[in-house]
């Protein structure tokens, strides 16, 4: 068979199967062929430049972007929310309702959750879950400590319960402070049976929520009762901490910084972290830029859920420009 001939067979099976919807046994049927040889064709149809995929990305949609971040920062997936302005209420909202639509998008029956407290982002990506949306999962695990000033104590555990409640799941709560007061009081708050089978529980979690914040604590931290004294945050300062997940700190370069506030959090610590499959980073703002470039250099995350503004400087900060 001349090649222009052998090329048309092919270009007519790449038109049935792609444009008139036949299924390849059908195809194979009619044009007296076995299917194995109409699917090597559709295989050299690609191969050949007969049949060219085109994707049109829809507008507000970042696919190239996210493709390159992911692949820079060694990450499973990338989400860029679109942002009309580089507003942090505006930057808080919509990268929670993208959160809320990937994590329902993707998460699987019968997994087990961990979610941190005092974080804006995650409250808003709860807020924004689809009740319409069956989501399975088995438990809901309270990953870092939320209680702090009476007033504001129920906090994380509303979140945490929330979130079991929108995914049908059993709420684990650590009902302990997420800094206790001192190494020792930390001890003896963890020696709790209770506070001690949610900590069990962390080696389970196969998907966890973090938000990424900065040294400076958040308003919603702060408000907690869950702050740093004036000698921790200089100490911070000290090593050139540039923000933290979970309470625990990290550089811009990604290395851990070892102070003090670590001896008395009570929550998931970067080992347990480390070894848990999936680990979703849900946080932007400019704010944040320079921590969230920290937490990427961590190699503690799979997903980040981010803005198209923060997006935009995390590729531009992290380019090297020609010589």
């Amino acid at each position: 068979m001349a090649r222009t001939d052998e090329l048309r067979l092919i270009a007519r099976v790449a038109r049935m199967y792609h444009l008139d919807g036949m299924k390849q046994q059908d195809i194979a049927r009619r044009l007296h062929i076995s299917q194995a040889g109409i699917s090597r064709m559709l295989k050299r149809g690609a191969d050949e430049g007969i049949v060219r995929i085109v994707i049109d990305a829809p507008s507000g949609t970042f696919l190239d972007l996210e493709e390159r971040l992911a692949a820079r920062f060694g990450l499973t997936d990338m989400v860029i929310a679109d942002c009309r302005e580089d507003d942090e209420w505006q930057v808080t909202a919509r990268i929670g309702e993208a959160a809320a639509q990937y994590v329902q998008a993707t998460l699987q029956p019968g997994e087990v959750v961990g979610i941190s407290s005092w974080s804006e982002s995650l409250v808003k990506m709860v807020d924004n879950f689809d009740p319409q949306k069956k989501v399975h999962a088995t438990r809901v695990v309270q990953i870092l400590g939320g209680m702090g000033k009476p007033s504001v104590q129920a906090h994380a555990t509303a979140l945490t319960t929330r979130l079991a409640c929108l995914t049908q799941a059993d709420p684990m709560l650590l009902a302990t402070q997420g800094i206790a007061g001192s190494v020792e009081a930390r001890q003896i708050l963890v020696s709790d049976p209770y506070v001690q089978s949610t900590l069990d529980e962390f080696g389970h979690v196969t998907t966890a929520l973090v938000g990424v914040g900065a040294v400076e604590p958040s308003k919603l931290l702060a408000d907690s009762g869950n702050v740093f004294t004036t000698t921790e945050l200089d100490d911070l300062a000290a090593q050139e901490a540039a923000g933290d997940i979970c309470l625990h700190f990290f550089k811009e370069d990604g290395r851990a910084v070892h102070s003090p506030v670590e001896g008395r959090v009570i929550g998931v610590t970067f080992d347990q972290l480390r070894a848990i499959p999936r680990v979703v980073a849900v946080a932007g703002g400019t704010r944040k830029r320079h921590a969230l470039l920290g937490a990427l250099r961590t190699g503690l995350l799979d997903v980040l859920v981010t803005d198209q503004f923060t997006a935009c400087w995390l590729e531009a900060e992290t380019t090297t420009p020609p010589d």
